[in-house]
């Protein structure tokens, strides 16, 4: 499990946070409808002075936990459109994920081309329903690798992929299930920041250092940024002596969407 459950999203700094919405709009719940027919659930916070690209927030392995709820009206509060969404509408159907949920018999039936289903159904749901035109997923974890790897998708309609501690390799978590970063790296389409602690035994330095190797080899823009001492999962306002590194990673995040709202890429199209 990615944090402690009573955990919540650490605040975007105080300069980047709108002034009329500094505590974060709340979210709607939705129902999605993806290609495949699959209903699941999402959460989508809007605002009324967007700063730019909206975001797609990929959960850890708990689909769609209040933490991202409450992360997607942080992004909200930055003045970025923001849904969240669920991976188990095929399993388990569009229930809220509570604490007693077993997310592991749900989470080894997912893959890509599922997730991505409904990574599509959710970027058309946020430019439908707030008119942003460029749009960035950002995961956190298992949601961590599957934006790196839905950076490589030819035809999914975003334009970057920014991920926090998403393994690199399936081998370090014996989870065949899961796809491996380090293999997509090298067909990466669209520009990525990735975010690690450095001191996350599932990511080391030596895996970091590969991926970036693939992402240099796709000829995309790229930055990996390791926290010294920070472990996996340092994004957590609970986790006070992270602090610093939490606020840097917002900061970075929010400078990587401004700058896909402004700057063309190969990706959706390419």
């Amino acid at each position: 499990m990615c944090f402690e459950r009573d955990a919540s999203p650490p605040d975007v700094p105080a300069d980047r946070r709108l002034p009329t919405v500094a505590g974060g709009a709340a979210a709607e719940r939705l129902t999605l409808v993806a290609e495949d027919g699959t209903h699941s659930a999402a959460a989508l916070a809007t605002t009324t002075r967007s700063q730019g690209a909206g975001v797609i927030v990929l959960p850890d392995v708990r689909g769609l936990y209040r933490f991202y709820v409450e992360l997607a009206e942080r992004f909200a509060s930055a003045g970025h459109h923001a849904i969240a969404i669920d991976y188990f509408g095929r399993t388990a159907g569009t229930a809220e994920r509570t604490d007693d949920f077993e997310w592991m018999p749900h989470l080894v039936q997912t893959g890509p081309a599922t997730i991505q289903l409904d990574v599509a159904v959710a970027a058309a749901t946020l430019r439908e329903r707030t008119g942003v035109e460029r749009v960035a997923v950002v995961g956190f974890c298992f949601g961590g690798t599957h934006a790196f790897v839905a950076a490589t998708a030819p035809d999914l309609q975003i334009d970057r992929a920014i991920g926090f501690y998403g393994t690199l390799s399936n081998s370090r978590t014996n989870a065949p299930f899961m796809p491996s970063a380090l293999d997509h790296a090298p067909r990466t389409r669209r520009p990525v920041l990735a975010l690690f602690g450095g001191d996350d035994p599932l990511i080391p330095t030596e895996d970091v250092a590969a991926f970036e190797g693939g992402l240099r080899a796709s000829g995309v823009a790229h930055e990996a940024v390791s926290y010294p001492g920070a472990p996996h999962s340092f994004f957590d306002r609970a986790a006070d002596r992270h602090r610093e590194a939490s606020a840097d990673a917002w900061n970075r995040v929010l400078d990587d969407l401004a700058d896909v709202s402004a700057v063309p890429d190969k990706g959706v199209n390419g």
